[in-house]
């Protein structure tokens, strides 16, 4: 009688095992099917209400050749950080609200491109500062579409002058930016195609900045492949066409290039990005290198 109470709370317990694990891979599914933020939760998709969307983006900018000149220039750097933070106010998750702020430090002369995180200000090769700052709002259109949605800014320059002793800092418009974000995940979530037009209408005074009065048009592709849920490599390419409003002054680049995003928490994900201008008119011929930090809770 004592072996049978011992064999039965054996059968208990690999009973009780084998029903452990099977939730436990029945979970491990689910939130494999879920994916993650990078997979799940694009520029394109919105948080709900109550959530928060805060991301730290840094892109240095750095170039020695340009269409203005033949062969190689002294070297010019520029550092944009970028700190947007955004929370959900619609329990439908079709209306985020937020705000960006832009901090900037620029090198000329031919200093070394390392030298934007100096933050010296020495005088005719250096500038940094918060030049910037915008009310932003991010909005699903369409009920039936959630994964097409627009981010409408307006930023207010921080700037008293664009250039000192030969150093540009950043535009001194009033911006009125919006952008169109779309993405398709294709079957079995392995490749997805995200898209973006950016549009930025430039107001002020003409005399006080070079693209005052012009409206800027960039149309982005990126194709990302998902080796799992939680990794993503990714190609890109750009183009920015500026139209002239008014102040005499158009400009264009291409641009391409590839990165990569990996989740580090379920809230938390990395990203490294490289573009490389591959033409353009009235432009710099850099390179891009650029890193974020993104947290959704």
């Amino acid at each position: 009688m004592k072996e049978n109470n011992v064999m039965k709370s054996t059968e208990n317990l690999v009973l009780t095992g084998l029903l452990c694990f099977m939730c436990s891979f029945a979970v491990a599914q689910e939130d494999e099917e879920k994916g993650s933020v990078i997979q799940t939760l694009t520029p394109s998709k919105l948080i709900a209400k109550g959530q928060f969307d805060i991301k730290w983006f840094n892109n240095l900018y750095t170039q020695n050749e340009s269409t203005f000149s033949d062969g190689t220039e002294p070297r010019e750097t520029f550092l944009t950080s970028t700190l947007e933070g955004y929370t959900g106010i619609s329990d439908s998750k079709r209306v985020n609200v937020g705000l960006i702020l832009e901090f900037k430090s620029n090198v000329v002369a031919d200093r070394d491109a390392l030298d934007v995180f100096a933050f010296d200000g020495e005088r005719g090769t250096a500038r940094s500062g918060f030049t910037s700052f915008a009310p932003s709002v991010k909005f699903v259109p369409f009920k039936n579409v959630g994964n097409f949605s627009i981010q409408s800014s307006f930023f207010i320059p921080l700037v008293d002058n664009e250039t000192e002793e030969g150093v540009f800092l950043d535009e001194k418009s009033y911006i009125w930016q919006n952008r169109f974000f779309y993405d398709y995940t294709f079957a079995g979530d392995a490749f997805q195609l995200f898209t973006e037009l950016n549009t930025e209408l430039n107001l002020g005074d003409e005399n006080e900045g070079f693209a005052n009065n012009s409206l800027n048009l960039s149309p982005g592709v990126f194709f990302s492949y998902f080796p799992s849920s939680k990794f993503t490599i990714l190609a890109l390419a750009q183009h920015s066409q500026r139209i002239d409003l008014g102040n005499e002054f158009t400009q264009d680049f291409t641009a391409v290039g590839g990165g990569a995003k990996y989740q580090l928490t379920d809230a938390l994900n990395l990203e490294a990005l490289y573009t490389n201008f591959v033409r353009g008119n009235n432009t710099g011929l850099g390179e891009t290198f650029n890193i974020g930090l993104r947290a959704v809770f």
